[in-house]
C-alpha cells in the first residue's frame, strides 16, 4: 500500500524546480506541468525492475493529457545504472522507446541529493511527510499544483490501479 501524503500546507511545489535533462544542455521546468499531474520515478537500466520501463511509457502515452512522466537515472542501488548520460539515453530509446522526459543522472539519497529529491522526501520541505526512496523504480505521484498525492516502492507498477485511480 503507498504512503500517502497529509494535506499540504507548505506553499512550495515541486513546480519550483528544474533538472538538466538527460543528455542535453536543456532544463526541464516542473512549471512547465501545472495543470498536470507528474509521476516521478528513480530509474536504472540493469535492475529487476528495468522492465517498467516499458509499463511508463504506456502509461505516459495512455494519460499524456493529464500526465508527464519523468524519469531520473540513478546508480545508488548496486551500481544498476553505471552507464554515462549517453549509453542511458540509448537503451532506454532503443529497448522500451522512452519518449517521456528524462532528467539527469542523480542521486536520490543522502546529503548529495538532488534537490528535487531533498524536497520530495524531507516534510521540512515539502510539507507533507517524509519519505524514503529504497531502491529503483520508487515513485512519487503529484497533483496537478504540484503537491504529493502518493509515493510508491519499486514493486508497485506503473499501470497498477494504485496509480491509475487518480488519472481515471
Amino acid at each position: 500500500m503507498p504512503a500517502k501524503s497529509k494535506t499540504a500546507s507548505n506553499p512550495n511545489t515541486i513546480h519550483q524546480f528544474t533538472a538538466r535533462a538527460l543528455n542535453s544542455d536543456d532544463n526541464i521546468d516542473f512549471a512547465d506541468f501545472t495543470g498536470k499531474k507528474i509521476l516521478v520515478v528513480n530509474v536504472a537500466s540493469r535492475c529487476g525492475f528495468t522492465n517498467q520501463y516499458e509499463d511508463l511509457e504506456n502509461l505516459y502515452q495512455t494519460y499524456k493529457d493529464k500526465l508527464i512522466v519523468i524519469g531520473f537515472p540513478c546508480n545508488q542501488f548496486l551500481a544498476q545504472e553505471s552507464g554515462n548520460e549517453e549509453k542511458i539515453a540509448k537503451f532506454c530509446s532503443l529497448n522500451y522507446g522512452v519518449t517521456f522526459p528524462m532528467c539527469e543522472k542523480v542521486r536520490v539519497k543522502g546529503r548529495d541529493a538532488h534537490d528535487i529529491y531533498k524536497w520530495l522526501t524531507k516534510e521540512e520541505l515539502n510539507g507533507q511527510d517524509d519519505f524514503k526512496v529504497t531502491w529503483n523504480f520508487n515513485k512519487f505521484l503529484l497533483d496537478e499544483q504540484g503537491h504529493i498525492i502518493a509515493h510508491y516502492p519499486a514493486k508497485v507498477k506503473p499501470l497498477d490501479e494504485a496509480i491509475t485511480e487518480y488519472l481515471n
